[in-house]
C-alpha cells in the first residue's frame, strides 16, 4: 500500500498508477479536497489497501498502462467484481480504447490532466461537490 488516509467523512477514492510520483501527487490532491485516497501501483496492491481501509470505494482512478502488461481496464474490471463503482481511466495514449458505455464503462481522461478537469470529473462521479 503506497498510502491510505482514514476518514469517516470523505469519499474513498482508489488511485492505481505504476508511477510513484503520480500516486503521491494525486493522493495529496485528493486528500486536500477531503477525499480518502487509497493509492496503489497495481490491482492486487489496491485490493490489499482497501481491505486495510475497511470501506467501500466510491471511485476508481486508474492509469491505462500499468506494469507487466496490465491495463487500467483490467484493474477497473477486477475491482468492479468486488465493488459496483464509477471509474476514471487516465491515459497518455491517444489510442486508448473508448468506453463502451455499458457495464464496464468508465470516463476516459487524457494526459496531461489539469486540476480543473480532474476536479470536474470527480464532481461528475459524485465524489466532490461543486
Amino acid at each position: 500500500m503506497r498510502g491510505a488516509h482514514n476518514s469517516s467523512v470523505g469519499k474513498v477514492v482508489v488511485v492505481i498508477d505504476d508511477d510513484p510520483l503520480v500516486l503521491e501527487a494525486t493522493g495529496s490532491l485528493l486528500r486536500s479536497w477531503g477525499c480518502v485516497a487509497v493509492t496503489a501501483e497495481s490491482y492486487g496492491e489496491a485490493l490489499s489497501a482497501l481491505a486495510k481501509v475497511g470501506r467501500r470505494p466510491d471511485l476508481i482512478i486508474c492509469d491505462y498502462r500499468l506494469q507487466a502488461g496490465a491495463t487500467g481496464i483490467d484493474a477497473i474490471e477486477g475491482l468492479r467484481c468486488a465493488f459496483e463503482i464509477p471509474a476514471l481511466l487516465i491515459s497518455g495514449d491517444p489510442f486508448s480504447p473508448p468506453s463502451d458505455g455499458g457495464v464496464n464503462s468508465y470516463n476516459l481522461l487524457h494526459k496531461p490532466l489539469n486540476a480543473a478537469v480532474f476536479r470536474d470529473a470527480l464532481v461528475g462521479a459524485s465524489v466532490l461537490q461543486r
